[in-house]
């Protein structure tokens, strides 16, 4: 064997030897993170007994893609299933007060940390969980929300299921995919609710339930963690790329989030919620058509 063959060979053997290192690196900072405890003050949340609070949560809870992940009876499902193909399962758990519930010990506080902060009672951070989307909920929407799940009926189900594939399982090690804590800035104080109708300023509050797969900044591209067979989610600011266009005023764009086709007849992709934005009220999304008008423009992909 030649010299020049054989300090390929060894070359290639140290790339692989190195690139196979950093892979049993990355899955071991994965577990250490997803291990790690973190402490959240407990916050005095109010639940309500009333009938239009447990209206309103029953309809936040149809709305908001709650529903969609734990099924409407709240005793979880499988929400997210490729596993069969060595992709990303993910089960979410029943919240019924039934057998098998996973909240039955929770605490006010715990819920609060839960869909706030995204943080489990045990101080462990959840990961397959859009807390990111409800961190921003008023304490009035928050309860009420609460206050539904706990009224639900008793349905049999189980915890949380999730397997990760080995390349996403490396990325979150090395922190390029976050878990649910890590997306919320938990410094900030509850929002003040805002007067509900189709304004921007409403409009603001409802689309917080887009940015985890719009990004913060409501640009889009590929969803991190998601599956790779997922769409790049669309530019929904008045950016490159845009999809705004399409949606010319709020009659058009109500039509397109409760049918899941564009107007020109084409399917939407189905990862988005359909199952959620079917349920929205026309207030909901006439007011978030106003504020994406008003959202600084990005080229897709952003976040």
């Amino acid at each position: 064997m030649s010299r020049w063959i054989r300090r390929s060979l060894i070359g290639l053997a140290a790339v692989v030897a190195m690139g196979a290192a950093a892979v049993a690196w990355g899955v071991m900072r994965s577990d250490q993170r997803l291990a790690r405890k973190m402490t959240q003050p407990a916050y005095a949340l109010a639940l309500p007994d009333d009938a239009a609070a447990l209206a309103r949560g029953r309809y936040l809870f149809a709305s908001r893609g709650c529903a969609e992940c734990h099924g409407a009876d709240g005793a979880g499902r499988a929400f997210i299933d490729d596993a069969a193909g060595g992709g990303l399962y993910a089960r979410a758990p029943n919240i019924s007060p039934g057998a098998g519930s996973v909240v039955t010990q929770y605490q006010v506080a715990d819920w609060e940390r839960t869909l706030r902060h995204g943080i489990k009672p045990d101080g462990r951070p959840l990961m397959i969980m859009p807390s990111e989307d409800y961190s921003r909920w008023t304490d009035a929407d928050l309860g009420a929300v609460v206050a539904y799940v706990r009224s639900l009926a008793p349905v049999a189900g189980g915890p949380a299921e999730f397997r990760l594939p080995l390349p996403v399982r490396v990325l979150y090690g090395y922190g390029v995919v976050k878990d649910a804590a890590e997306k919320i800035d938990h410094a900030l104080p509850p929002p003040q609710p805002v007067p509900e109708g189709p304004t921007v300023e409403h409009g603001r509050y409802v689309a917080q339930m887009c940015v985890g797969c719009h990004g913060e900044g409501l640009s889009g591209g590929r969803i991190p963690g998601g599956p790779p067979d997922w769409p790049a989610a669309a530019n929904l600011t008045p950016g490159e790329g845009s999809v705004l266009p399409r949606y010319a005023d709020a009659a058009v764009f109500r039509m397109a989030m409760r049918s899941g086709k564009r107007p020109d007849g084409s399917t939407i992709s189905g990862v988005m919620p359909f199952q959620s934005l079917r349920e929205m009220s026309d207030i909901d999304l006439e007011a978030i058509h106003a504020y994406l008008q008003t959202v600084p423009a990005r080229p897709a992909g952003q976040r």
